[in-house]
């Protein structure tokens, strides 16, 4: 019986994101996830894959989403009221074109110290309209692409089993930071197959393959890169047939609702995997 065994969702994109028992889910993904963004002088996002120092920052933010803390190693935690209906600003995430509320010289200050260079820091507008692609169309809010990113267990385990082939440690699974994960599918790589899943009061439709990047060899816990691993081993056996590995999957929300850990899966159509 396959049943979610972790939630969590990124309220800045591409900083540490939060465990959680129970979430409620969006139109845009669970609540709060990539509502934050980090960006340059001239608006363009940061991400892991060049500033891998993101991991380091651990943000909280209150359930009604208006009081956010930032915290880092060795610097003071930062908590600011969330601007909801500041000066827009133009940001840019993979050369599409948003707009962004700043929140202010005081999150601008303290992310430019931890990250040793000029940032500031933005967040979705309420009227923040983005339609994402794949074969079930949605939106999302800062994420990479589609509202949620899920991944089963045993693909975790399967992978993990071909690094110590290699003698090499195993990675967690916070490496792909994903927003579900899915334990009791006995066969890897399941979740490629599932095109609708009811799951809490909540229902979700394939959207496609995540297709993975350097940010899962960056060590989330150090915010230091960590070597090939587990790319090398993934370009081994999970190509995609556009290009790049394919690990976990995207979907789009099609009911909103509340899932918990726990929650049983009810896949309600199959498909063939893309790879």
């Amino acid at each position: 019986m396959a049943r979610v065994v972790e939630l969590a969702y990124y309220p800045v994109k591409g900083c540490a994101g939060s465990a959680v028992r129970q979430a409620v889910l969006t139109p845009a993904g669970l609540a709060h996830d990539r509502s934050f963004m980090v960006v340059d002088e001239q608006g363009v996002y940061r991400t892991q894959r060049r500033d891998p120092r993101l991991a380091l920052i651990v943000p909280v933010i209150g359930a009604d989403g208006l009081r956010l803390t930032l915290n880092a190693p060795g610097r003071e935690p930062l908590a600011i009221d969330v601007d909801t209906d500041g000066p827009r600003r133009h940001v840019d995430l993979f050369g599409a074109a948003f707009l962004g509320i700043d929140q202010g010289d005081d999150a601008a200050d303290w992310l430019s110290t931890v990250l040793a260079a000029p940032s500031r820091l933005v967040r979705v507008p309420p009227e923040h309209h983005r339609v994402t692609d794949g074969r079930t169309p949605g939106t999302s809010g800062y994420a990479d692409s589609c509202a949620v990113h899920l991944l089963s267990r045993s693909s975790v385990d399967l992978l993990n089993g071909k690094l110590a082939d290699r003698g090499t440690a195993p990675v967690p699974t916070d490496r792909f930071r994903p927003n579900i994960v899915v334990g009791g599918w006995d066969e890897p790589h399941t979740e490629d197959r599932v095109r609708r899943i009811t799951v809490g009061t909540a229902e979700l439709g394939y959207a496609k393959t995540a297709i993975r990047c350097a940010v899962t060899v960056v060590d989330q816990l150090t915010g230091a890169r960590d070597g090939p691993e587990p790319l090398r081993s993934l370009a081994g056996y999970r190509r995609a047939r556009e290009g790049g590995v394919a690990f976990g999957a995207k979907f789009a929300v099609l009911r909103t609702g509340t899932l918990s850990v726990g929650d049983e899966l009810t896949v309600g159509a199959w498909g063939e995997t893309e790879l």
